[in-house]
């Protein structure tokens, strides 16, 4: 029904419990079960337009001037609002700062020209600028901003470095998830091992292999949860991804351990080249440091 209508599961429970919601004419119940063929009625109030409202939320500024800045987002921190999700996010966080953000007629967005997962932490640029931000959604859509993403797998990949052309769509099976399907958009990660650790006191015992590994990554495409998915379908999924490494442990890591580590690009205005870095977060460099614990033992 939520996906019918556009609405959020919490609105659609709030629209059953205040008894907007009727199935063969009586009022529906929470996790009621239908039978075939019965109708269900439902009264949707006309939804009031989103706008994002400012919240004093403490940033890690990593570069600013008067048409850009450049932050350190943390892990749990949305980009922007959306419906179910309209406080606490980046977005809302930017607009406390003082000063107005371009929106190119996108409000939710202001200022944003590219997105992180909600538990992906790292390096997120933010046009201040009407002219920063054409310059940098061309940018972005010509490959030109150069984004490198560190991240800690299962298994150790059979090569080095490789690159993996895998086309990417929503899969049909479970919405919020992408799969590599061959009609989907085109998206093109490259990676490079930059160090492996065995696992024999941390693994479990009911899986085959029994290493990590730690990948550098760069994005040739910018396709939602591509590097998931991508790490994922070659056998590697991320440590600690809920949704896309069911199964395996956590090793402690309760989110996709995941970091945009790296950005280097042309400043939209006076060309000049930035080459900017955000060290890993605490919760990513302790992961990594169990696992090189493991490996001297």
């Amino acid at each position: 029904m939520a996906r019918r209508t556009g609405r959020s599961r919490a609105e659609i429970s709030a629209l059953i419990r205040s008894g907007s919601v009727r199935v063969g004419g009586k009022p529906a119940k929470p996790a009621q079960k239908l039978k075939t063929g019965e109708r269900i009625e439902a009264e949707l109030a006309p939804r009031a337009p989103l706008m994002p409202t400012p919240e004093p939320i403490p940033l890690r500024v990593i570069y600013e001037d008067d048409d850009l800045l450049v932050v350190d987002k943390p892990a749990g921190m949305a980009t922007h609002p959306a419906p179910g999700s309209e406080r606490g996010t980046l977005v809302n966080a930017l607009l406390a700062r003082g000063g107005s953000l371009p929106s190119a007629g996108a409000p939710l967005r202001s200022g944003i020209v590219h997105r992180l997962d909600k538990d992906t932490s790292g390096l997120l640029v933010v046009a201040k600028s009407e002219r920063a931000m054409r310059a940098l959604s061309a940018a972005i859509a010509a490959h030109g901003i150069e984004r490198e993403y560190d991240a800690v797998v299962w298994g150790e990949p059979e090569t080095p470095a490789a690159k993996i052309d895998a086309p990417l769509a929503r899969d049909p099976a479970a919405r919020v998830k992408f799969s590599v399907q061959h009609e989907g958009r085109r998206a093109v990660t490259h990676f490079r091992t930059i160090e492996t650790y065995p696992l024999e006191q941390t693994r479990s015992p009911d899986r085959a292999d029994k290493r990590a590994a730690l990948l550098r990554l760069s994005l040739e495409t910018g396709r939602t949860h591509q590097i998931r998915v991508h790490c994922a379908a070659i056998g590697h999924p991320i440590v600690g991804d809920p949704v896309y490494a069911v199964g395996y442990p956590d090793l402690g890591m309760h989110r996709q351990a995941l970091h945009a580590a790296r950005l280097r690009f042309l400043h939209p205005v006076s060309g000049a080249p930035l080459s900017l870095e955000a060290p890993w977060p605490e919760d990513f460099a302790a992961l990594v440091a169990r696992l090189r614990g493991d490996r001297r033992r």
